[in-house]
C-alpha cells in the first residue's frame, strides 16, 4: 500500500496508484515490500502505515510504528539487596576506617561503630557491598512495586493477626468482668448510685472505642461448600445475607425418604419436615425422624429455655436481649440458675430445722421414751453413787476409737516383723481394707505354702542326681539331634494327618461327635511339620 509521503507527479499516476492498491487487496498483484525486505499487509488503515512529514520516508514502511528508538542500557531489574562480593584479609587503603569495606566511607557506615575501628585493628574486615549503576527503562521508573520482597508482607500479616487476637480476647474479658459486675449488684440489696451509673457510661464508651467489628470475617473463613449468598429481603437487589445448606450432599433429601403423598409435609421454601416420614420405621435404624425431634431434645431444648428466660427477665424490666447480648444472655441464665438452687437448699434446710426429719433422725432412747429405767443404782447417806455407774475413763485431745476401711482395730494395734498394723485382719497396711478372719486364714495359707516350697527345693537341690532325660519334640520347642522316631508309628501319624487335613478342606465330611485327644507323641510332631504348607515354598500351590 503507497503511503501518503509519495508525491504523484499527475493524476495519471495517481489513477494507477489506486488501482494498484485495489489490486493488491483483491490479491491480484504483490504487495508492497518495505527497506527491510518485508512485505506490508495491503488492509493496513492509512493512518496507521504513513510516516510522519518529519521523519522523510521516500518509500512505503512500518518501521515508526515499531520501537526504533532503544537503548541497550534500559532494564527492568532492581538492585541486589544485602549482596556482598569480595572481603579482605586486612585493611586497604581508602576502605572505611570502621569496618574496612571499600565501597563507603565511615560516615556512610551501616555496621555498630566499633570501639577501634578496622583500620587500626586490621581484624573482621566487612566485605565489599555489591555497586550497581543501571538506568531504568520507562516500566521501570514507574512501576512501584519494583524490588519489593512478597514473602516479607508474612510479618506483618502475622503481626496484625497477633494485634486482632490480644484484642478481641481482651475485649471479651472486659465484658465478661462488667457482666459479672452488674449481675452482682443487681443481686444485692441496694441500687446503684449516680456516681456508679456515670463510671459506668465511660466505660462503655471506652468498650465502643476498643470494639472490633466482628462482622469482617476473613474470607479464608468464610470458604464453605455449604454457604451461599443470595439476596434477601428484597425483590430488585438490596441487602445481601448468608443462607446456609445444612444437609451434607452424600445425605438422602427429606423429601426423598418417604414418596407417599399422605406423608409427612415437607416446605420447600424453609426445607423444613416437622412431622416423622417414617413413623413405622425402627428407631434405631433411622437417620431422619422429622425436625420436630431436634426441637425437643438435645441442645435445642436447652437454647428454647435460654430464650424463654431472657424474654421473662425482660418483661420483668431486666435490660436483656438474646439477639444483641447472647453473651450477656448466656451468664444472667447460668447465674439464675445457680442462685435458683441455693434458694431451694436453704428453703429445705430452714424447713428441716424448724420441723425436723423424722425419716434421718435416730430411735430415741427407751429411757428417754419412757421415762424410766430398770437400771439398779445405790446411793450413800450423803447422796453419792456407790453401784450402779461406771467410771468413765478419761480421754485425750486425740481421736480415738475411730476405725476406718471397715476394721474393727485401729492401726498399731499388731506388731510383726519390726512392722505396726491391724490386730482385727493382722495388715501392715495403712490403707488396707479389712478383710477379717477370712483374710488372716489366707495369710496363714500362703505363708505355709511358701515355708513347704522352700523346703521341698531345699530338699531337691541337696538329693538330686543328674538324671538322663528323654528329649521329646513338643509343641513350642526345637527338634533336637538325638531325636529317634519309629517308622510305623510315623506312617500311621502321617495317615491321620492327611485325615484331618482333608476334613479341613471339605466341612460336610465333619463328625458331630468330635474326639479330641491332648497327647500328642513325637510322630505326631513329625508328621505335623512334614505336612505344614510353608508359605515361602514355591511348590505349595501343587501339593492339593
Amino acid at each position: 500500500m503507497a503511503t501518503a509521503s509519495v508525491a504523484f507527479k499527475s493524476r495519471e499516476d495517481h489513477r494507477k496508484q489506486i488501482e494498484l492498491e485495489e489490486a493488491r487487496k483483491a490479491g491480484l498483484a504483490p504487495a508492497e515490500v518495505d527497506e527491510d525486505g518485508k512485505e506490508i499487509n495491503p488492509h493496513i488503515p492509512q493512518y496507521m502505515s504513513s510516516a510522519p512529514w518529519y521523519l522523510n520516508s521516500e518509500r512505503p514502511s512500518l518501521k515508526h510504528q515499531r520501537k526504533w528508538k532503544s537503548d541497550p542500557n534500559y532494564t527492568k531489574s532492581w538492585y541486589d539487596r544485602g549482596a556482598k562480593i569480595f572481603q579482605a584479609d586486612k585493611y586497604r587503603k581508602g576502605a572505611c576506617e570502621n569496618c574496612g569495606a571499600m565501597t563507603h566511607n565511615a560516615k556512610a557506615c551501616m555496621e555498630r561503630p566499633r570501639k577501634v575501628g578496622a583500620k587500626w585493628t586490621n581484624k573482621h574486615i566487612a566485605p565489599d557491598e555489591k555497586v550497581e549503576t543501571f538506568e531504568l527503562d520507562y516500566d521501570g521508573k514507574r512501576d512501584r512495586w519494583n524490588g519489593y520482597d512478597a514473602s516479607t508482607y508474612a510479618l506483618v500479616i502475622e503481626r496484625y493477626e497477633a494485634r486482632d487476637e490480644a484484642r478481641r480476647k481482651y475485649l471479651k474479658e472486659q465484658q465478661l468482668k462488667k457482666l459479672e459486675e452488674k449481675n452482682n449488684n443487681q443481686n444485692g440489696e441496694g441500687g446503684d448510685s449516680e456516681e456508679e451509673e456515670e463510671e459506668e457510661e465511660e466505660e462503655e464508651d471506652d468498650d465502643d472505642d476498643l470494639r472490633v467489628d466482628e462482622a469482617k470475617v476473613d474470607e479464608s473463613k468464610q470458604m464453605d461448600f455449604a454457604k451461599v449468598e443470595k439476596r434477601v429481603r428484597t425483590t430488585g437487589g438490596g441487602s445481601t445475607g448468608t443462607v446456609r445448606n445444612l444437609r451434607i450432599r452424600e445425605d438422602t433429601a427429606k423429601y426423598l425418604l418417604n414418596l407417599d403423598v399422605n406423608s409427612a409435609h415437607y416446605d420447600p421454601k424453609t426445607r423444613s419436615m416437622r412431622e416423622d416420614p417414617l413413623p413405622d420405621a425402627d428407631p434405631n435404624e433411622k437417620f431422619y425422624g422429622g425436625d420436630n425431634q431436634y426441637r425437643n431434645s438435645g441442645q435445642a431444648l436447652e437454647f428454647k429455655q435460654l430464650n424463654i428466660h431472657s424474654w421473662e427477665a425482660f418483661d420483668k424490666g431486666q435490660d436483656i436481649h438474646m439477639q444483641a447480648a447472647p453473651s450477656q444472655a448466656e451468664l444472667l441464665y447460668k447465674n439464675y440458675k445457680v442462685i435458683k438452687e441455693k434458694l431451694k437448699s436453704q428453703t429445705k434446710d430452714t424447713i428441716l430445722e424448724k420441723y425436723g426429719n423424722a425419716a434421718t433422725e435416730e430411735e430415741i432412747p427407751r429411757e428417754l421414751l419412757l421415762g424410766q429405767t430398770e437400771k439398779e443404782v445405790e446411793y450413800d447417806r450423803a447422796g453419792r453413787i456407790i453401784k450402779g455407774q461406771e467410771m468413765a475413763l478419761p480421754r485425750s485431745k486425740y481421736e480415738e476409737d475411730v476405725f476406718i476401711n471397715n476394721h474393727t482395730s485401729v492401726w498399731g494395734s499388731y506388731w510383726k516383723d519390726h512392722q505396726w498394723g491391724y490386730k482385727c485382719c493382722k495388715q501392715v497396711i495403712r490403707n488396707s481394707y479389712c478383710t477379717g478372719a477370712a483374710g488372716i486364714e489366707a495369710a496363714e495359707a500362703a505363708s505355709d505354702l511358701m515355708k513347704a516350697n522352700i523346703a521341698r527345693k531345699e530338699a531337691i537341690d541337696e538329693t538330686s542326681a543328674p538324671v538322663e532325660e528323654k528329649r521329646l519334640a513338643t509343641w513350642g520347642t526345637d527338634i533336637p539331634d538325638d531325636l529317634v522316631l519309629d517308622e510305623k508309628l510315623l506312617a500311621k501319624a502321617l495317615k491321620k494327618e492327611d485325615e484331618r487335613k482333608r476334613e479341613e478342606r471339605d466341612e460336610r465330611k465333619r463328625k458331630y461327635n468330635v474326639k479330641w485327644n491332648d497327647e500328642v507323641t513325637a510322630e505326631d510332631m513329625e508328621a505335623y511339620r512334614m505336612k505344614k504348607i510353608h508359605h515361602d515354598d514355591p511348590m505349595k500351590d501343587f501339593l492339593h
